[in-house]
């Protein structure tokens, strides 16, 4: 397994500098430049050559992207074009732990109700359990971030006042290790993250249920199931024991992309509740032809995106002992 590990991560090198030398090359083939307008006034052309200059845009492509990947092999992601005297990483730095924290909070509410949900629908196949799970399966995964999130607002924070509507309640710079709140503000901290974290996980859990379910049923049809039956071990005991574990698989795997996707900023959830995330920087970045905000937040995208499918293949291994990687 390690052998493994060692072999992905090397085999990640060169993936991650053809991600930076496609998304460098897009980023400069749009029509358009950063310089070229302030507000609704065009700039001077000594003044946009002049910071072209600074920014070194007027070197040639390949000398621009040697640069750029020297610089990030130091952990420099660059200047923001458009937030003058502010970096890439202070940006990152300052964005990713919330986006990180409603990414994570999501998708544990998502397992801890789609997971169960799906089994439970499994075992009781056919039943009005099963009808029941699946059509609120389909509701979830149906109603889209850009309708759930005003309705939340709405009934929860406007009509009945139960939560806040808008903002974290965190600072970056208050979070312990980069990522958890202060035990004293942990009360208005889930205040504020509740309805964010509800409109995500709703779909998420959908998801999840419809991919247990399904998982399950097809497992538990399997020859291994029916011997370990026919030897005499309680149903409970070879569900758990042989055809849950299984039956995650499918989970797991979407697991990678959700996760990295969740993790570096959900842009429609972020403006609704004005969460000061990755994801509103990063479209507003192309807009503005913010190339290092670009780069820098598809960067991190990329290594997340990586080190989540690589722990999804090493969880592999753990819920199924017939996978081996060495």
């Amino acid at each position: 397994m390690l052998t493994y590990i060692i072999r992905r991560i090397l085999w990640s090198i060169p993936v991650v500098l053809l991600i930076i030398f496609v998304t460098f090359s897009m980023a400069r083939s749009l029509p358009g430049g950063p310089f070229d307008r302030v507000g609704d006034r065009s700039l001077p052309d000594s003044v946009r050559e002049n910071l072209e200059a600074k920014y070194n845009l007027d070197k040639p492509f390949m000398q621009q992207f040697t640069t750029y990947v020297a610089d990030v092999l130091k952990g420099d992601l660059g200047p923001s074009f458009t937030a003058r005297g502010r970096s890439v990483n202070d940006i990152i730095g300052q964005t990713l732990p919330i986006s990180a924290q409603l990414g994570l909070l999501s998708i544990l509410l998502g397992a801890a109700i789609g997971i169960p949900a799906g089994i439970f629908a499994a075992l009781n196949r056919n039943t009005w359990i099963d009808y029941s799970s699946s059509v609120v399966s389909v509701i979830g995964l149906s109603i889209p971030n850009i309708v759930l999130a005003p309705l939340l607002i709405f009934v929860f924070g406007v009509h009945l006042d139960w939560f806040p509507t808008a903002r974290w309640a965190v600072n970056y710079r208050e979070l312990a290790f980069g990522l958890f709140p202060p035990l004293n503000e942990l009360g208005d901290f889930f205040l504020h993250a509740a309805l964010p974290v509800i409109t995500l996980g709703t779909g998420i859990a959908a998801s999840f249920s419809r991919l247990t379910r399904g998982s399950l049923l097809q497992t538990i049809r399997e020859d291994y199931i029916r011997t370990a039956r026919a030897k005499g071990l309680r149903r409970n005991m070879v569900i758990v024991r042989h055809a849950l574990r299984n039956s995650l698989i499918p989970v797991v795997t979407i697991f990678g992309p959700l996760f990295a996707g969740l993790i570096t900023g959900t842009f429609v959830v972020e403006r609704f509740f004005a969460i000061p995330g990755m994801g509103e920087y990063f479209i507003n970045s192309v807009g503005n032809r913010d190339y290092p905000v670009v780069l820098g937040t598809t960067l991190i995208y990329s290594v997340i995106l990586i080190g989540a499918n690589l722990f999804v293949d090493i969880a592999y291994a753990w819920i199924d002992p017939r996978i081996r990687y060495d």
